[in-house]
């Protein structure tokens, strides 16, 4: 784990980053209180109760709000909205160097913690169009792939699910994708980064992409977001590997590294 350490320091040369020690080994809404964001009710979004022993066996912590582990997201999920407010951001990607690093993991803790935050509605969008697994982490039978939807063959509303969580929806995707980095740098993408992140007043939408050495996916669909994290997995990455991926997400707006997998035992406040 030191090696991993002494690479990010390394390349982020005094740069400010979002850093925790992970876990270890929408559609329409009708708001009804009218102020805010209150509660909300989905209207055409298909609503799922999600398997809660499921979830913890996918390390889908945060879903139990009584695991003491949670607060690891709650922490990185406020570092998080700290800097995407002072910046206007409504857009994140979240992707890694290599696979098996935990990614999708981090990603949808941190969707279901940002989505318990009252401020914002949030939407969690699998992208990694070679290797989706959010809908496998969450438990979700999924009916269509993501180019269903890009082919005209059905509604974004069709596509969505609210798994049970207040101000959350999940685009899931259930088909790996050959040619997936064509669709990825198009103009038919960034007009639906654009459509889907405007349309409500409080809104964070959370793209899972794939790792960025494994494919050149992520860093065709970069340039339609407004910022990046990088989950690096304890024992999973190279030096060299770390250092070329941060290299690649300097010109972007780096939020920061997240070390998954740490041996670091999380002691909690209580």
């Amino acid at each position: 784990m030191e090696r991993i350490k002494q690479a990010i320091e390394k390349v982020k040369q005094n740069k400010k980053t979002v850093s925790s020690s992970g876990v270890k080994g929408n559609g329409p809404a009708v708001n009804k209180s009218g102020s805010g964001l209150g509660e909300f009710s989905y209207v055409n979004t298909k609503t799922v109760e999600l398997d809660g022993k499921l979830l913890e066996q996918n390390r889908i912590i945060v879903y139990n709000q009584q695991d003491i582990k949670s607060t690891i997201f709650d922490i990185l999920r406020t570092k998080i909205i700290s800097k995407m407010q002072q910046n206007g951001w409504k857009t994140i990607a979240v992707t890694s160097p290599t696979q098996g690093c935990g990614k999708t993991v981090i990603s949808v803790n941190l969707a279901i913690s940002m989505a318990r935050y009252n401020d914002f509605s949030v939407m969690l969008a699998d992208f990694d169009l070679k290797k989706p697994e959010v809908a496998k982490n969450l438990g979700l039978t999924v009916d269509h792939s993501i180019m269903d939807y890009f082919n005209g063959q059905v509604e974004l509303e069709e596509m969505l699910v609210n798994p049970g969580i207040p101000r959350l929806v999940v685009l899931p995707n259930n088909k790996a994708y050959k040619d997936s980095s064509t669709l990825m740098s198009s103009n038919k993408m960034k007009g639906f980064v654009e459509d889907v992140k405007d349309r409500y007043a409080s809104r964070i939408v959370i793209f899972d992409l794939p790792p960025l050495l494994a494919t050149d996916d992520a860093l065709a669909f970069l340039p339609n977001v407004d910022c990046v994290l990088l989950v690096v997995g304890n024992g999973m990455c190279s030096k060299s590997e770390i250092e070329e991926s941060m290299r690649l997400l300097s010109s972007k707006n780096f939020l920061g590294t997240v070390l998954n997998k740490s041996d670091d035992e999380w002691r909690g406040y209580a």
